[in-house]
């Protein structure tokens, strides 16, 4: 969609001058007091100079001298004396157009500065869904009580996350990562290690639990991007020689734990996503029968971020509240 012509970009063209004569033209910014914008934005808005003046919190008389300085700089009268009060010039109504959006890009600059406390932004994160339902219950009520105005996306996909972070397009990243790539840093959140979670009335937990009796189960897996390790259970079974079917496989954890408990089927998720899906649906959870490594979670991020105090902050945050989830926190 093309935009209003008054959002354009305009500077006037005249004849036979060029941009250089047209710059040394132009007025001096260091020589115009800016906050006369603000009273300008109110004059505008309420054409009344009274009005205005309470609106920016200003006397009557203060108001009248900044609408004259206003003129002096302007050299247009802006508002003049109508048959039902001030009516605006041609300029003011251009001016009525084109000042809020100047106005609102300075307010967003000066947003910059302020405490999150203060700010009105938006971050996004790229976690697994199991990683969320860990993490967010811990995280989002901190940031609830530190930053109010902060809005939080977050985004399951991994595929190209390494390419948006660096794009700022995603903000931080929580998930498994050996070692950060040049250009990236990384952070431990918490070390974590997988079990099996089943209905809590399972023909399986009557009979000894081998194996084999795990690998004859039918299995419901997660969704994962390359390079996670929730394969790593159906590899083990394969080397082992043992017969299995290959696991139904679900797009989200809180899916699988409903199959789960409503059917003989056996889930293989960290340990700690299962102790929380098991307290919500009264699921079982024991540990496989065969050996499956530790793994860590971490807060992944590009370099052209680190230096950042509202990104800095951000990640303390993100790591404090895997702290009061029980996990280890260490320092960047």
């Amino acid at each position: 969609m093309d935009q209003p012509t008054w959002k354009r970009p305009h500077r006037a063209k005249f004849a036979g001058v060029s941009d250089a004569a047209q710059q040394r033209q132009m007025p001096n910014l260091a020589s115009i007091d800016l906050n006369l914008l603000v009273d300008l934005e109110a004059l505008l808005q309420y054409r009344h100079i009274t009005q205005a003046a309470q609106h920016v919190g200003r006397s009557q008389p203060a108001m009248s001298r900044a609408l004259s300085r206003l003129r002096g700089m302007l050299k247009d009268d802006l508002l003049v004396a109508g048959s039902r009060g001030l009516v605006l010039t041609p300029l003011a109504e251009c001016l009525t157009q084109m000042l809020p959006s100047v106005l609102d890009a300075i307010r967003q600059m000066m947003n910059l500065s302020l405490a999150p406390a203060q700010r009105r932004w938006k971050v996004t994160m790229a976690m697994p869904d199991h990683q969320a339902v860990v993490l967010l219950p811990h995280l989002l009520p901190r940031l609830h009580e530190r930053a109010p105005h902060l809005d939080i996306v977050t985004d399951p996909l991994f595929s190209g996350a390494l390419g948006l972070l660096e794009q700022g397009e995603i903000d931080v990243v929580v998930g498994q990562m050996d070692a950060a790539p040049l250009g990236y840093l990384r952070r431990r959140l918490y070390a974590d290690s997988f079990t099996c979670v089943l209905r809590h009335n399972h023909p399986a937990l009557a009979q000894e639990w081998t194996i084999e009796a795990f690998a004859a189960l039918r299995h419901v897996a997660i969704a994962s991007e390359p390079g996670e390790l929730f394969g790593q259970i159906y590899d083990r079974l394969t080397k082992l020689g043992l017969q299995r079917c290959d696991p139904m496989v679900v797009s989200t954890v809180l899916t699988a734990a409903v199959l789960i408990a409503a059917t003989d089927s056996v889930l293989v998720v960290p340990s700690r996503v299962a102790t929380r899906v098991a307290a919500m649906l009264s699921l079982a959870v024991i540990p496989p029968p065969v050996e499956l490594r530790p793994y860590e979670v971490a807060l992944i991020w590009h370099e052209r971020c680190h230096r950042d105090p509202e990104h800095r902050w951000l990640r303390g945050e993100i790591a404090a509240a895997a702290s009061t989830a029980g996990y280890t926190k260490t320092s960047e």
